[in-house]
């Protein structure tokens, strides 16, 4: 029986370890943290818990396959699915802006807004329908089809393709000033802070969201990421935990051993690195096999920029049943960190649906603030400070507090701050390559990256995870995880056993 080692719990992961034991594999994961699941975690704090990752997933809508392959990975078997009624409630002014699941009452909810956008909202709208049939492939990668399957892999793609183009060629600002009215115009504006980012980052979200494909498991990330892990153990796998892999020994092209940060040794036939790809490249093979896609990426954040974000973690004393889940409203001026400029809204996330994840009649909140250029530069200074450092989550998590009493004074006195994390939190525990938590962002001159996961010099190692297809997250991460897998069975010359 051949060997392989997976370097990282997260989904990838967990998805490589899980079809690994399907195909005859012995495997196990190797995973930095003392939990697995990566960045798809939860985690408590006084009584509250805080959902870490999981604000829609696309993969929920059954009859699809990604939703099957959710299922066989034991992430959705079984599980209730709740459909927020809106992908996120804007405010502006006196109006309340909604992207409403139902398209039509988007539609209708928009016109009523601005009659004199008519013409904008409903080609907006179409657009938003054409990629709702969309389901993402999961089975060969390209790499692996031959000249039959991909033909047919890019007739599939046709409608996808041209709504995808038309849309990555304008930025997210651009889109938003079509609209005539100021409010439809703050909400697009909204998704994404200035720049050239690609309005691709608008159209593809509320496409799978009004097409059913993404909605949230009951539970949260940490449930679902720990069903993952019950059924890699019941299929034979085993993992080591606070186990970070640092060195590897190759030899005639092939990795033949792995060294983790306490001295451990292990050997495999094949070693998969479901992790940061940044780390890989640069720590785990110091430098020695560099790949240039990726070098050009990273050498050029204003193309391709990555994105974090602070996310903090509020306990309210009370029920939420009439806002929004999702809600941004405007703030005045808000300093968040020194080199930021002031926001202008504060996006909230409410678990009211959730009876588990705080005290009774009590609602645990989360704010998610995006973390660009030079916002990453600045945790990266406070981090080697940690008074000053813990001195400025703390500061910013009551600065929220006090935007959350301005906009909801009958919340005064009931909301406590119980955690406050930063793109830092991300580096300490997943490795992630300056706190991103997801692939490098769509720009409009930017170009994605498809890599098959091989490492140029050496056979027997190979990259998974969310950084070797857009758009990155957890559909990425489960899929690559189980493309890997393909990839070695092509190479033992054997089937590759699914569903």
């Amino acid at each position: 029986m051949k060997k392989v080692v997976i370097i990282g719990g997260g989904i990838a992961g967990l998805s490589a370890g899980i079809f690994a034991q399907k195909n005859g594999f012995e495997s196990i994961i190797l995973e930095k943290h003392h939990t697995l699941g990566g960045e798809c975690t939860g985690w408590d704090r006084q009584g509250y818990h805080i959902d870490g990752c999981i604000h829609w997933m696309v993969g929920t809508k059954e009859g699809t396959q990604i939703h099957d392959l959710w299922v066989e990975v034991g992430a959705l078997e079984g599980i209730e699915i709740f459909h927020p009624e809106s992908f996120m409630a804007v405010e502006y002014d006196s109006i309340t802006v909604n992207f409403y699941r139902n398209l039509e009452r988007l539609k209708s909810s928009w016109l009523e807004i601005s009659p004199k956008d008519k013409e904008v909202i409903e080609e907006f709208c179409n657009d938003i329908k054409k990629l709702q049939s969309f389901s993402i492939p999961v089975g060969k990668p390209i790499d692996m089809m031959n000249i039959i399957e991909k033909i047919k892999y890019i007739l599939s793609m046709k409608d996808i393709g041209s709504i995808m183009q038309k849309y990555g060629k304008i930025s997210v600002k651009e889109l938003a000033q079509k609209f005539k009215h100021q409010a439809l115009r703050e909400a697009i504006a909204s998704f994404m802070p200035e720049g050239d980012y690609s309005a691709t980052s608008v159209i593809f979200p509320l496409g799978t969201f009004t097409g059913g494909q993404s909605s949230i498991p009951m539970g949260g990330s940490k449930a679902l990421t720990q069903r993952m892990v019950e059924k890699y153990l019941a299929l034979g796998g085993r993992f080591e935990t606070s186990c970070e892999i640092v060195e590897v020994d190759i030899q005639a092209n092939r990795v033949s051993s792995v060294k983790s940060k306490g001295g451990k040794t292990f050997l495999a036939d094949y070693y998969i690195a479901a992790c940061d790809a940044k780390v890989l490249y640069k720590e785990i093979l110091k430098g020695c096999y560099s790949d240039s896609e990726f070098e050009k990426r990273y050498n050029n954040p204003e193309i391709y920029p990555l994105a974090s974000n602070i996310y903090i973690g509020i306990g309210y004393e009370g029920i939420m049943e009439d806002i929004p889940r999702t809600l941004k409203f405007p703030v005045e001026s808000l300093n968040i960190t020194q080199n930021q400029k002031p926001i202008k809204y504060l996006q909230m996330t409410h678990y009211g649906y959730e009876p588990n994840f705080a005290p009774k009649n009590h609602t645990v909140i989360t704010f998610a603030i995006n973390q660009f250029e030079p916002e990453l530069e600045e945790w990266e200074r406070l981090v080697k400070n940690k008074e000053e450092y813990n001195k400025e989550k703390i500061r910013i998590g009551e600065t929220v507090i006090r935007a959350m009493e301005i906009r909801f004074p009958y919340m005064k006195g009931k909301l406590k701050l119980l955690d406050v994390a930063t793109p830092q939190t991300y580096v300490r525990y997943c490795n992630a390559y300056r706190g991103a938590f997801m692939a490098f962002w769509p720009t409009i001159r930017g170009k994605s990256l498809t890599h098959t996961g091989h490492i140029k010099g050496i056979n027997n190692l190979l990259l998974s995870g969310q950084w070797l297809q857009p758009p990155g997250g957890l559909p990425t991460a489960l899929i690559t995880g189980k493309d890997t897998i393909m990839r070695i069975c092509s190479k033992e010359k054997q089937p590759f056993i699914t569903f």
